[in-house]
């Protein structure tokens, strides 16, 4: 009786573990017209807001609703919806994305919906302009870090490790003595000369385990953090970090080129390829780098100042065209003039052009190759400044969006990315 009893607590605990608690029995739906989300300027799109619980319309759904181009929507409004569904209609002048966010308010909880439709985006460019000292400045930074020898650390993660795949914690040296950059480094056990993969992270302080996924597929990769600490501690550490020493760390030194925060990080993911081409079975060949958000920004970054890249993709890049807030249009994260428009802030202004993504995006040569994506609904890297980017890149280029995404994505857009990428490192 006792063994049928254990079995049975096993076959529930099982069955817990399996369960998840995925999406919501309401959602809210906007829907434009046109299925590629695309207009052209001056002409209408026609939403469609739906609000649904379990696949039926709410009756008298209760929900406001904001909507105009992203980030300045002007018209706002709270109504309750009689059959559960509502139309509404915008149109813009100029290229960019109307965008129309509707929260429902449904027995006390709340639910959004959104749409950003384009209005003519292969038109879009952007406001920042490059300083004519931009390459030179970075150029000469890039040397001067060279200087410090990246006296390397390497360390096996036994608990990591695969039968093709060996694991590794490594760190280096960055911009001067003694500060580093540490990393996860992923080597296919098989000797041989492989192509190499570096990936760049987004915001935040954390861990990272590593890109087994691509080493098993004959790829050499290297995850780096960049905040110059070990990668495998405990996430407590991070946290502490996160709310304490490192909390808002993008806007350090913000009106100081060399000493601006994202100069060692800049650094560190150069010192990377660095390490990768010294002191890995790098083939000499194929070399990528990608990553989401800031670490889309900081694939730009690397692609742009390394002729040694020969492929890249940057997914939802942040930290591309500060300015355009000063003339009343979307900006890039994290926003940095968004909310007092510059006032006073001229030497940040000025600071900000060194650490724009779109000026890195223009060094972009046509031997490598880019692939971009990002989606439409993207309330925190807008659209507007993902599609100018890739309009100032002048080489070989593909975009692929995901219109209903957000600041995540897709599981297929994940697999478009990543068989983009090994396809290509590998040719």
């Amino acid at each position: 009786m006792n063994r049928l009893r254990m079995f049975l607590l096993g076959m529930m605990v099982a069955v817990a573990m399996q369960a998840q608690i995925r999406g919501n029995s309401v959602v809210v739906t906007v829907e434009p017209d046109h299925t590629d989300w695309k207009y052209e300027v001056g002409e209408k799109v026609n939403f469609t807001v739906e609000v649904r619980c379990e696949g039926t319309l709410v009756k008298n759904a209760n929900i406001d609703y904001q909507m105009g181009p992203e980030m300045y929507q002007d018209v706002k409004k709270s109504i309750v919806l009689k059959d559960g569904m509502l139309k509404l209609t915008g149109t813009m002048k100029k290229p960019g994305f109307y965008r129309l966010d509707v929260t429902a308010h449904v027995d006390g909880k709340d639910y959004r919906g959104a749409c950003g439709a384009a209005f003519s985006p292969e038109k879009l460019q952007p406001s920042t302009v490059i300083p004519k000292d931009f390459e030179a400045f970075w150029q000469k930074s890039i040397a001067e870090a060279r200087k410090t020898e990246l006296d390397p650390t390497k360390r096996l993660l036994p608990e990591r490790c695969t039968k093709d795949v060996n694991v590794y914690e490594v760190s280096f040296q960055n911009e001067r003595w003694g500060s580093r950059t540490y990393g996860i480094l992923c080597v296919p056990v098989r000797e041989g000369k492989y192509p190499a993969l570096l990936r760049v992270p987004g915001a935040g302080v954390r861990p990272y385990g590593g890109d087994v996924y691509s080493a098993q597929q004959g790829v050499i990769t290297l995850e780096i953090g960049i905040h110059g600490i070990p990668v495998t501690m405990e996430q407590g550490v991070y946290d502490n970090l996160h709310n304490g020493a490192l909390q808002g760390y993008w806007e350090y030194n913000m009106d100081n080129r060399e000493k601006h925060y994202y100069h060692h990080v800049i650094m560190g993911c150069i010192r990377a390829l660095d390490y990768i081409e010294q002191y890995t079975p790098w083939n000499g060949k194929g070399l990528g780098v990608t990553g989401s958000s800031q670490g889309g920004f900081l694939t730009l970054a690397t692609a742009g100042l390394d002729k040694r890249i020969t492929c890249y993709v940057p997914v939802h890049a942040a930290l591309c065209d500060h300015t355009n807030s000063l003339k009343g249009e979307a900006c890039g994260w994290p926003h940095y003039f968004y909310w007092n428009k510059g006032k006073g802030q001229e030497k940040q202004i000025e600071t900000s052009r060194y650490y724009d993504g779109v000026n890195f995006a223009r060094l972009i040569t046509n031997q490598q190759k880019g692939w971009f994506s990002f989606g439409y609904n993207d309330d925190v890297v807008p659209p507007t400044t993902a599609w100018s980017t890739y309009n100032s890149v002048t080489g070989p280029k593909e975009i692929k969006p995901y219109q209903a995404t957000w600041h995540f994505w897709h599981q297929e857009q994940w697999d478009e990315w990543e068989n983009w990428l090994i396809r290509e490192v590998k040719s």
